[in-house]
């Protein structure tokens, strides 16, 4: 079964994820952080995160990019220029439109880009998609890359 780290300071946000995974049956791992700073000691097993078992490699991350500390955008560069944790895909889930938001966020290796929608029936159909495509039909990394 793979794991999904949510990366995500508001918890409206984070809960509208959980009730469209939960109605879509999505049975994987669910695993929280709320900053930029939480994600980077999960990834790497540090502090709070040291037991693995409580911090397993994600098959795949959804990062909020703004974010209290580290922002999203320095977590992803990070996730990217690290040899052990570039593989794992991260899309990007935020309610930025910018264009250059967008261009950055590829340019430091952001797998997707998702525009968080202000409607529940928009934001559930983009999570079924998310769903559909990323714990679907895409051939996930092993966890031991």
């Amino acid at each position: 079964m793979s794991s999904i780290l949510i990366v995500e300071d508001s918890p409206s946000d984070y809960e509208s994820v959980l009730r469209s995974f939960k109605k879509l049956g999505v049975k994987d791992s669910i695993y929280h952080c709320e900053t930029g700073e939480k994600a980077l000691d999960f990834l790497y097993g540090r502090k709070e995160y040291s037991d693995g078992k409580m911090a397993p490699r994600p098959s795949v991350i959804l990062l909020d990019l703004n974010l209290p500390g580290t922002d999203g955008r320095d977590v992803l560069k990070q996730i990217k220029n690290d040899p052990d944790l570039k593989s794992i895909p991260v899309v990007v889930l935020t309610t930025s439109d910018s264009d250059k938001d967008i261009k950055e966020c590829y340019q430091y290796g952001a797998n997707s880009y998702m525009i968080k929608p202000s409607n529940w029936d928009d934001f559930f159909k983009m999570m079924e998609s998310f769903r559909n495509y990323c714990l679907g039909s895409a051939i996930l990394p092993d966890h031991e890359l």
